[in-house]
């Protein structure tokens, strides 16, 4: 039989079917990167058939997340999810297409540099709400809901994107989004149980505080402790701003820290903030503000550019003292890019069809060149984008539509920050995979006890079984041994009673003989002497009769002793058959007796043992989960102790890049000093010019003045004196512009390192804090971890107790059952065998005897046989008197 596909493999059908078996390059055309996401980049394109704009993100397939993304995606049609239009594998690279947006709700704050409003964070959440009911009424979880994955299209239509992250199932227990966005019951599903849909309501939550502050609550902070934070702290709520009881009402619901109490996204449609009554067209106006604002600051980066280029060429022409002036305003518009920078670096995962409208070819047209060649491709490429920005026509088939709310710099600073973030998203994932790592070893392990708890106790059961199977086969032997010896004894009564018959009927033969041959003697005797008493001179006829009659009374005296004699023997022998029955049962009873006694001793000692080996059971099932108990525990403590490691190396790492990038940040400013300090000089500069040129003038009139009132052969040492002299005024007063400037310089780099220094101060005294957060909330998590440990060695404890005092209770219920058993079974021995005594004396009133004289006859005759019985195993112990023993024996026989 073939082996079967693993999931996931290309091999497998279901996988297979996802994709289309045509080639994407053939089907799409003018791709341009716009964008990236935490599995691949995504570019604009246009397809050559249906002419259709598209956007396309390409990551390289794993066999599990573009499987699971595009399954999803297959799955779910609605007007504010993403639409799925399909797609392709090419060189084991995924092409999935969807539908083109303009770009992110996350864009537009940083385009305007401030939050939006109220009404259109209401009709923002409200299309969103729509959209987690559709995924939710299917049991489906988008798990990474923040402002970077909601779309917004040319007509104002609001879109969930971002799918890779979602689950399929309902509930679910991954440890899976983005930190500060991230559900208290997501990062701790590993620990304490499973989630369900309304995490994404949690995640709305954060993202109204997102749009309404422009950044999410512990933006500051790192990943680590930010997680934390979020599962230790009470919820973060709306700060200052003119916001509406309504729209902080709606936040504080969405941000309940139970997931009992947070309400669904079908309930939260239908609440005040949502349902009010708003301009129908707010999401259009603010989308068309945006991108008026885009073609702003895109015309305003052509024109820095324009003067940057233009100062270029003009120090190539005068020399670094001569380099014309750039106004100050030109880069302050720079200075807010700084805010946003975490949130493409730290916030992992963010949105791959986050479409943004600028490729990378083209926002690279930089500073990086001083030609015009540069200068015009920028100007060409942003009144491209103005121009496409400030028409609001639909995109026509064939039509280079590349409509965006998404600035150059943006574009360059995504891309930029994409590059830099990915040591912070590989260190995230890292720590996600520890985790998962060290749940599927825990899962493992459970699993592994579990099998081995069910062996534990299979083998035991199965060994108990064995042991009732024994002790029933040993009572059943025993009950078969006892009805031999039963049968045995009957057998042997019979033979006896026969021995004894015929024992009687020889001796009451010998008597009868005896008693015949005595007959006929007496008979001869008395004949004789009756013939001697009759007189001989009796006639003979009288003589005749008279003996004839007298041997008829002797005759009939003999037939009368002859019959008493029989009925005697008769009676004789059923007395002695009687008594020996009656013997004989009582003997038989006494077996019966000494047979449920050796049952019933046979009984307990089974019972002893069956309950020696259950208490046996019980301590080696104990000792076994107590065993258990402590491994899950150890593995516990060095998942908890491999974890804090990793959080605090990688809370040491955060930290040193943070002021990694304070030292880059300082340098650049001493290398960038502020163009206000640049004019300060060249005025300074000016000035000394100026003076020289005034002292240079001064001289040579005073040199026309001395030269006139000199004589003609003193003109040249005077002309050389003053020379010096103004060589001499020049040079101090060249000094002391030169003094000024470098006391100005002085001053301001003071100034400059003062509040670097203050900065890297505040900055290391917020990273200490942060570090010891983190480690109080380690300690929290441990003391926790360690209550939990107390609470199920009690709770095991607590199961052991019980259960032993189960056991001791079914312990002491069999031995009552057995005591009640042993009572019930010999009284109903007593009752039968008194049944069957009253019966054997009955029937022997019926046969004419006295049932006492039986019984009194019985009992001296078993004490006989008993006396017999004692003397002859007392002979028998001494060899000496072996033949009386068998005299003895004799006798009795």
């Amino acid at each position: 039989m073939p082996a079967l596909p693993k999931p996931g493999k290309l091999n497998d059908p279901e996988i297979a079917a996802l994709f289309s078996t045509e080639d994407p390059e053939r089907i799409f055309s003018d791709l341009r990167e716009i964008g990236h996401g935490s599995f691949g980049a995504v570019y604009y394109a246009r397809n050559v058939v249906t002419k259709e704009i598209v956007a396309i993100k390409k990551m390289s397939y794993n066999g599990k997340q573009a499987g699971q993304e595009v399954k999803f995606l297959r799955q779910v049609k609605h007007e504010n999810t993403i639409d799925y239009k399909g797609c392709f594998l090419k060189e084991h690279t995924a092409w999935m297409v969807m539908e083109y947006c303009l770009g992110s709700a996350s864009d537009i704050i940083e385009v305007h540099k401030k939050p939006l409003k109220e009404d259109e964070i209401g009709e923002i959440c409200h299309q969103c709400l729509k959209g987690l009911e559709y995924l939710h009424s299917f049991g489906k979880i988008h798990r990474d809901v923040k402002a970077g994955n909601i779309l917004l299209t040319e007509n104002g239509t609001v879109k969930l994107a971002d799918f890779g992250s979602a689950s399929i199932v309902c509930p679910a227990n991954s440890f899976v989004g983005t930190p500060y966005w991230m559900a208290p019951e997501v990062i701790l599903a590993m620990d304490e149980g499973q989630y369900e849909g309304n995490a994404d309501i949690w995640s709305l939550g954060i993202t109204c505080i997102e749009l309404a502050e422009r950044k999410p609550p512990l933006f500051n902070m790192n990943a680590m402790s930010a997680l934390y934070h979020i599962a230790q702290n009470d919820p973060p709520t709306l700060a200052g701003g003119d916001w509406s009881d309504e729209f902080r009402q709606f936040v504080d619901s969405c941000l309940s820290k139970s997931p009992c109490d947070r309400p669904s996204a079908s309930i939260l449609i239908k609440g005040p903030f949502i349902d009010k009554t708003r301009p129908p067209n707010v999401i259009l106006d603010l989308i068309l503000r945006t991108k008026d604002a885009v073609r702003e600051l895109d015309n305003l980066q052509y024109r820095r550019m324009k003067k940057i280029l233009m100062v270029d060429v003009i120090d190539g022409e005068n020399g670094p003292n001569g380099r014309s002036d750039v106004t100050e305003d030109d880069s302050s518009q720079d200075g807010d890019n700084v805010d946003s920078s975490k949130s493409s670096s730290i916030a992992s995962q963010q949105s791959s069809h986050s479409i943004s409208m600028s490729s990378k070819s083209s926002s690279q047209n930089s500073i990086h060149s001083a030609t015009n060649d540069d200068l015009v491709g920028f100007s060409s490429f942003s009144r491209e984008r103005s121009s496409s920005n400030a028409s609001n026509r639909s995109l026509e088939p064939g039509a280079n539509n590349f409509a965006t709310i998404r600035t150059t710099s943006i574009v360059t600073k995504q891309i930029k920050d994409h590059e830099v973030s990915n040591e912070l998203r590989e260190q995230f994932a890292g720590y996600k995979r520890l985790r998962k790592q060290h749940q599927k070893q825990l899962l493992s392990l459970e699993s592994k006890y579990k099998q081995e708890m069910e062996e534990h106790k299979q083998r035991l059961d199965k060994e108990y079984d064995n042991l009732k199977q024994q002790f029933g086969m040993e009572l059943e032997r025993l009950k078969k041994k006892q009805q031999q010896d039963l049968d045995k004894r009957q057998k042997t009564n019979q033979a006896m009673e026969k021995k004894l018959i015929r024992q009687i009927s020889a001796t009451q033969d010998t008597e009868r003989k005896t008693f015949g041959a005595m007959q006929k003697k007496e008979y001869k005797l008395n004949k004789e002497q009756m013939k001697r008493e009759i007189d001989s001179g009796t006639p003979k006829k009288e003589r005749e009769d008279t003996l004839k009659l007298h041997k008829d009374r002797l005759m009939s005296r003999q037939k009368e002793a002859e019959t008493r004699l029989e009925k005697q023997h008769k009676d004789s022998i059923e007395f002695e058959i009687r008594k020996f029955r009656r013997r004989k049962v009582v003997q038989y009873h006494t077996l019966e007796k000494d047979q449920i006694q050796e049952e019933l001793t046979k009984l307990q000692e089974q019972q002893e043992k069956e309950h020696s080996m259950l208490l046996r059971h019980h301590e080696s099932t104990q000792e076994l989960e107590y065993k258990q108990l402590l491994a899950i525990q150890n593995l516990r403590d060095e998942h908890l102790r491999k974890q804090h490691i990793t959080e605090r190396e990688n809370q040491k790492e955060y930290n040193s890049r943070e002021e990694s990038n304070l030292r880059k940040k300082h340098l650049m400013e001493h290398k960038q000093q502020p163009r206000s300090l640049k004019q300060k000089e060249v005025l300074i500069r000016k000035q000394f010019h100026e003076a020289v040129q005034t002292q240079r003038k001064q001289y040579r009139a005073l040199k026309d003045h001395i030269v006139q009132n000199t004589p003609k052969n003193e003109q040249k040492a005077v002309v050389k004196k003053l020379k010096e002299e103004q060589v001499r005024k020049l040079n101090i007063l060249g000094e002391q512009y030169e003094a000024s400037i470098a006391e100005m310089l002085q001053q301001q780099n003071m100034r400059l390192d003062d509040a670097q220094l203050t900065e890297a101060q505040e900055l290391k005294q917020r990273l200490q804090q942060e570090l010891e957060l983190l480690m109080a909330y380690q300690s929290k998590i441990k003391m926790q971890m360690e209550a939990q440990h107390h609470r199920e060695r009690k709770q095991l404890e607590e199961r052991v107790s019980l259960r032993r005092a189960l056991l001791e209770q079914k312990m002491d219920d069999d031995r009552t059952k057995l005591s009640s058993a042993k009572t019930e079974m010999v009284k109903a021995l007593n009752e039968r065998q008194v049944n069957e005594i009253e019966e054997f004396d009955e029937e022997t009133i019926s046969l004419g005897m006295n049932a006492m004289e039986v019984l009194e006859a019985s009992t001296m005759a078993q004490n006989y046989d008993d006396d017999i019985s004692l003397r002859g195993s007392m002979i028998s112990l001494t060899p000496s008197n072996s033949s009386s023993s068998h005299t003895s024996t004799s006798y009795r026989d």
